[in-house]
């Protein structure tokens, strides 16, 4: 007969097992933002503990109290109320939701992804004069595509990152929706066709890690994977001069093919990029001869200006023909 505690062993090792290939990247990273993500989900948990440890076990001593072998225990079937005890109840969850709703709105403000940076981390405030590092990104099927316009270069499935040196991201995609996620750096935000959402972060120490994409988008979301690196400054201009030495150069002819879908696509360096490019597939008119959408858009607007403009032209022209042939009040007396 195999003990008790040896069976409870033989169950419970490989669920440990399991959990030893955990990444806890997500409450230990390495970027400013997602630090404060991580410590706003900690003291969330921990409001929440106040309420469901005691619960739990308050649920083992009643049952252990007024269980059907112990005589000793009180028994009063007509209570029914506590003042006490309604406080309690009752107080209690309400200081925590509180709490936490203050929590929640004073970081969901602060942590706002279009906010710009106010710091590097807890102890650098960010200098008046600080330029940040802008970064388009676009959501293929399946692979991202970054393009560094200030550096003028491209990668695919590789994002490299000056640490210390706020980061503005540009966010698009190209058919479906999909999410930007880099646990090391920041929370994850939708990348979606004909929409540029925006994510302002920063790297605050060397690390190599990955990204991905955190919503399904198909066949090859689960490969849907790219390289991350913060380094030095030093190494991040050296990486620009090696990637613009690499050759080649990414135009509109060279994104519709490699906008086609493809799985486990390889890491791609372009050492230029035709000048708007980015803006073309966030408008959706890469190809030849078709309209970009926010062209469309204003020239939608212009025409309804001007049927507005001629439609009350024309009803304050009437309103006057009308004054003039119908007499008034005063004429009719007459």
């Amino acid at each position: 007969m195999i003990p008790l505690t040896v069976r409870r062993g033989l169950v419970l090792t490989p669920l440990l097992a399991a959990l030893a290939g955990c990444n806890t990247v997500v409450m230990s990273p390495s970027g400013d933002i997602a630090k404060q993500q991580a410590d706003l989900i900690s003291i969330s948990v921990a409001l929440m503990l106040l309420i469901i440890v005691p619960v739990m076990f308050l649920i083992v001593l009643f049952a252990w109290k007024y269980r059907k072998s112990n005589t000793e225990a009180k028994y009063e079937p007509d209570w029914d109320h506590s003042t006490k005890l309604e406080l309690v109840i009752w107080g209690a969850p309400l200081l925590i939701i509180i709490a936490l709703g203050l929590v929640t709105w004073i970081s969901t403000h602060k942590l706002d992804p279009y906010r710009p940076l106010d710091r590097i981390d807890e102890k650098t405030p960010i200098s008046a004069s600080a330029k940040p590092l802008t970064v388009q990104v676009v959501a293929m099927d399946w692979k991202w595509l970054f393009i560094y316009p200030e550096q003028g270069i491209a990668t695919v499935n590789e994002l490299v990152l000056p640490t210390n040196v706020p980061v503005r991201f540009k966010i698009t995609a190209t058919t479906v929706m999909n999410a930007f996620y880099v646990p090391q750096l920041a929370g994850m935000i939708y990348a979606m066709p004909g929409m540029e959402t925006e994510l302002n972060a920063v790297q605050n120490k060397p690390i190599v890690s990955e990204g991905l994409s955190s919503n399904y988008s198909g066949a090859g979301f689960s490969d849907m994977h790219f390289s991350y690196r913060g380094v030095q400054q030093a190494d991040f201009d050296k990486w620009v001069a090696a990637t613009k030495s690499a050759g080649g150069a990414l135009g509109r002819a060279d994104y519709l093919q490699l906008a086609k879908p493809s799985v486990k696509e390889p890491v791609h360096q372009y050492a230029a990029v035709e000048d708007g490019l980015y803006n073309a597939v966030l408008n959706r008119c890469v190809e030849p001869g078709s309209i970009c959408a926010n062209k469309q858009m204003y020239e939608d607007a212009k025409r309804a200006s001007e049927m507005g403009s001629h439609e009350v032209k024309e009803g304050e022209r009437k309103v006057a023909q009308a004054e003039i042939c119908t007499p008034t009040t005063q004429t009719a007396k007459k």
